[in-house]
């Protein structure tokens, strides 16, 4: 949803689990990164030793408007440092580490850490470099592996799509999946009295335009119309913006119907064209 729900009157939310990027190479990617914990209500991060430095001007671009969290950002010079404070950390992988450790994927993880958290606990999500992503010896520094169900061919994930899925899981157990909007209220739903009378309508006009061409078809085509309808699930509005509609066909047709006889009528009495009414189309 590029550009289409970025509201500023809205409150930002915050907390869930501190970020950890490990030695991020590129600044486009850690605004990419930063771009997906906005969306999904992450608003800590840490970065340890990024390789050009900090802060980036390229980060702020591809952040796209989340720019307190690189504000707020914390710089560390290693993954130690980073996590020291922290009860409760979770290594990202897409490799088999053989470690005696839990391996979760993002919404077991997310569940985990909302638990911890509500314990007052201090959690972290630990993501490693774009290139070879984390060192076994960072990995062990951690509780837990979380790891995504991937191509296993194909299994290495950009930094800022693998913070986005991960975020997405949290959010959506954070906010017990609630969708950002809901549709409008309906009309209340037509009754057997509204479709009849708008059966006959349409079936009465329909039999004066000589669409019913077939004498013995006419029954079968009008069951076929009515439950054409029947399957809509029409509302009164629905009923009464049909009935328009209806009614807008006939009278355009009866008027342009009139307009011809009047100007056949001219012609034959070589009468003077008179001057159109305001407002009056053209026949």
């Amino acid at each position: 949803m590029p550009g289409a729900g970025t509201d500023s009157t809205k409150p930002w939310s915050e907390g869930g689990p501190v970020v950890i990027l490990v030695e991020p190479q590129l600044g486009e990617n850690i605004g990419s990164a930063a771009r997906a914990m906005g969306n999904f209500g992450l608003s800590r991060l840490r970065l340890v030793n990024p390789r050009e430095g900090w802060p980036n001007p390229k980060a702020v671009t591809f952040a796209s408007g989340a720019d307190r969290i690189l504000e707020n950002a914390e710089l560390f010079p290693d993954v130690r440092a980073a996590v020291a404070d922290l009860n409760f950390v979770a290594a990202t992988t897409a490799r088999d580490r053989a470690m005696a450790k839990p391996v979760l994927g993002a919404d077991a993880m997310a569940g985990q850490i909302a638990g911890r958290l509500a314990a007052g606990e201090g959690c972290g999500l630990l993501f490693g470099r774009e290139r070879t992503g984390l060192y076994t010896e960072e990995v062990s520094l951690a509780d837990a592996i979380l790891t995504l169900p991937v191509n296993p061919a194909f299994a290495s994930l950009n930094l800022g799509m693998a913070v986005a899925i991960i975020g997405y899981e949290w959010f959506k157990l954070a906010s017990q999946g609630a969708l950002p909007f809901a549709p409008p209220d309906r009309s209340p739903l037509a009754d057997k009295g509204d479709l009849f009378a708008f059966f006959d309508h349409v079936e009465r006009e329909l039999e004066a335009a000589h669409f019913f061409r077939s004498p013995e078809k006419k029954p079968s085509t009008i069951r076929n119309i009515r439950n054409i309808f029947h399957r809509v699930g029409l509302t009164r509005q629905d009923i009464a913006t049909l009935h328009g509609m209806v009614v807008a066909l006939v009278e355009g047709r009866e008027g342009r119907a009139r307009r011809q006889a009047a100007k056949a009528a001219r012609v034959a009495t070589r009468a003077p064209e008179p001057a159109a009414e305001p407002g009056e189309g053209a026949p």
